[in-house]
């Protein structure tokens, strides 16, 4: 039975690759054509617009960008919308509002079709690799129907139990990297201000405990000054308001994450919004620099008198 797959942006494009080179009988759509023709060269086959992409499959990923998008491509709150899920599985792949995720299933449900959560942990890079980690949650029998066909993309699965705890899984996850790379690129502006060598900066972290592929990827990047997008900046602000919003929802305190949520905001202001995520240096940068026209010299703090 073929597989749908709707959204080819920058992580979706190289998820869809990997299912169509493992041989998956793959049906793809995405709103700009022209990205569907290298899914076309890789063997598969291209539906004209949404309609024709459910009805030649029975299961559908949906790895787009954003609520309004999902709803636009599944027709809700249209007469559309039982034909295109009835019968279906609808496989969410992006990042939402768990909210938002559990009315899409409750209506995909009632409308005679299955539900599965399987928002994914990695950026571009791992995308590509097929090393993304996957988190499920939905119906038992949906789940474990739909967990074998993701293997192409990603190399671990974790079962997040009923929607929406995949999403909620994976915003807990995107706290923890947001404030893990704004603390990376605020300690590499910290060194550097300071005159250190950064690549010996590079090299103490590699060397000790907190070392890790990200912190490895991450330092290079800013090292390089090497801004192409693995996570756009834009796309971290976005995923910062989600959990943010999830936060307040549910009256948790996240006092890191708010701090981060503002250099994102400044960030994207700036011009940086298509940058990879440590383009947050930019943001920090500025701080340094409005707070140093300020201050005179020999008057910031610890100066003598």
């Amino acid at each position: 039975m073929d597989i749908g797959f709707a959204g080819l942006g920058l992580m979706g494009r190289p998820m869809a690759l990997n299912l169509a080179r493992a041989g998956t009988p793959l049906v793809v759509w995405n709103r700009t054509a022209a990205r569907c023709e290298e899914l076309r060269a890789a063997g598969a086959r291209v539906a004209e617009g949404p309609a024709e992409l459910f009805a030649r499959t029975r299961t559908v990923i949906l790895m787009l960008a954003g609520e309004e998008a999902i709803d636009q491509v599944l027709a809700r709150a249209t007469p559309d919308f039982g034909a295109r899920v009835a019968g279906r599985t609808i496989v969410h792949m992006g990042t939402t509002s768990p909210a938002y995720s559990r009315g899409l299933e409750a209506d995909v449900r009632a409308a005679g079709g299955a539900y599965v959560e399987a928002p994914v942990s990695g950026s571009r890079t791992p995308a590509e690799e097929g090393r993304l980690v996957a988190m499920l949650a939905g119906d038992d029998a949906a789940v474990q129907a739909v967990r074998p066909l993701l293997a192409p993309m990603c190399h671990e699965t974790t079962v997040c139990g009923a929607v929406p705890g995949a999403l909620y899984m994976k915003l807990a996850v995107n706290l923890y990297l947001i404030t893990m790379v704004t603390g990376l690129a605020e300690a590499a502006h910290f060194a550097e201000r300071h005159g250190l060598d950064l690549r010996r900066f590079a090299e103490v972290l590699d060397k000790g405990p907190m070392a890790s592929a990200v912190s490895r990827v991450k330092t290079r990047k800013l090292l390089d000054q090497d801004f192409a997008a693995q996570a756009a900046a834009a796309d971290v602000l976005m995923n910062n308001r989600l959990v943010a919003g999830a936060a307040r929802e549910s009256g948790v305190a996240s006092p890191l994450l708010d701090v981060c949520h503002a250099l994102y905001d400044e960030t994207v202001a700036l011009g940086h919004g298509r940058a990879d995520m440590v383009a947050v240096v930019r943001a920090i940068e500025e701080r340094t620099d409005r707070h140093a026209e300020a201050v005179p010299a020999g008057r910031g703090e610890g100066a003598r008198t």
